[in-house]
């Protein structure tokens, strides 16, 4: 093996070239995400690029919802070396200025869109987030997150577009780590003792002042396994705001949430409590990769140079079916002590959650 030549410069932590990972784990990756939205507009893009080294794999899709129809555009290619770079096929980001600038540009012909980010407060770091399933960690990644907002061009269903700061708003975060990826791994010891379920919450808002990040992921009778809520202020300042209570509330024979309640601590001890309307959504488990896609999931081997272009009636008996089973993206209004936010509620509930009152998977809420 040849030395890399990001070996030129002081950033190993590991005595590995940095044409390895430190890891030989097939399920290692490297992400970024983006939403982009209107706010209650109408038009909700998510998109996202995602390395997997020791599968050989680099991938990219884009996936855009404008009332009833969502197209969804996928890249996928071999990785042979580690790079600075970020393209496969026709899509491509470009690092204007790490943490605060970034330009993300699509070329198909059916949805394309050049736009740029730029944060609106400091990105914030999470909390190591792991994911068991058994003895075995499925899930062990660090991620950044930032709310912001977007400018540039965008073509969506042949209708063009300006992309108006003022009003298209989104968050990002960057993962790496270990996370299920390509084909799936054998069953093994799964198919007798499957999990029973997954609650999961993630919130980034963007008020006037301040960015709030809410997260918490539990086990099926409650027990919390992360929990992170900071709020962070114009002047960078982090506050952490305790562990969030959550009063999640479902449309009637559903797992479609309809609001949320979420309770947080000041460090001084005093409440805040903020009100998520959810509004606009993309299933994540359609076009865009995040497992249980038919057409394509991330990291896997679909050839060199492949690319594929769908189109998805959201009214569609099968696409409605699977929705109890998906991880949701909302674009997200929120108020918080009289304030207006908008962002992200993304949402989760599979299978039994007690608090929640679902007893397995194939209950909905009364």
């Amino acid at each position: 093996m040849k030395p890399h030549k990001l070996d030129e410069y002081p950033i190993h932590q590991a005595p590995l070239s940095m044409a390895r990972t430190a890891t030989s784990d097939r399920n290692f990756y490297d992400r970024n995400y983006f939403n982009a939205h209107n706010r209650d507009g109408g038009t909700f893009l998510v998109t996202g690029f995602g390395v997997y080294p020791n599968l050989g794999v680099v991938d990219a899709f884009a996936t855009a919802r404008r009332g009833d129809k969502q197209i969804a555009v996928r890249f996928s290619d071999a990785y042979d070396e580690r790079d600075t770079e970020s393209q496969v096929g026709d899509y491509r980001i470009e690092v204007i200025e790490p943490l605060e600038k970034v330009r993300v540009i699509c070329e198909h012909e059916q949805l394309s869109f050049d736009i740029t980010w730029e944060g609106s407060f400091e990105a914030v770091l999470e909390e190591l987030h792991i994911n068991m399933e058994g003895p075995r960690p499925i899930l062990e990644a660090t991620r950044f997150a930032q709310v912001g907002t977007w400018s540039g061009t965008m073509s969506v269903f042949g209708e063009d577009m300006d992309v108006d700061p003022s009003l298209w708003l989104g968050s990002r975060d960057r993962s790496w780590g270990i996370r299920p990826s390509g084909d799936p791994d054998p069953a093994g010891r799964r198919a007798d003792e499957p999990r029973e379920g997954h609650w999961w919450t993630y919130v980034p808002l963007r008020f006037d002042d301040y960015m709030l990040v809410i997260i918490a992921q539990e086990d099926p009778d409650g027990f919390r396994t992360l929990n992170h809520a900071t709020r962070v202020f114009e002047d960078g300042r982090v506050e952490q705001l305790g562990w969030p209570r959550f009063e999640t509330t479902y449309i009637s024979g559903t797992r479609m949430p309809k609001g949320a309640r979420i309770h947080l601590t000041t460090p001084r001890g005093e409440p805040l409590v903020v009100d998520v309307e959810p509004q606009t959504f993309v299933n994540l488990h359609r076009g865009c990769g995040y497992g249980g896609d038919p057409d394509w999931t991330h990291g896997q081997w679909k050839g060199r140079d492949w690319s594929l272009v769908t189109e998805t009636d959201l009214n569609s008996p099968d696409y409605v079916q699977m929705l109890p089973y998906s991880t949701l993206d909302h674009v997200a209004r929120a108020t918080c002590n009289g304030q207006e936010g908008w962002g992200l509620y993304e949402h989760a509930a599979l299978g039994r959650h007690d608090p929640s009152g679902f007893t397995g998977w194939v209950d909905m809420a009364p």
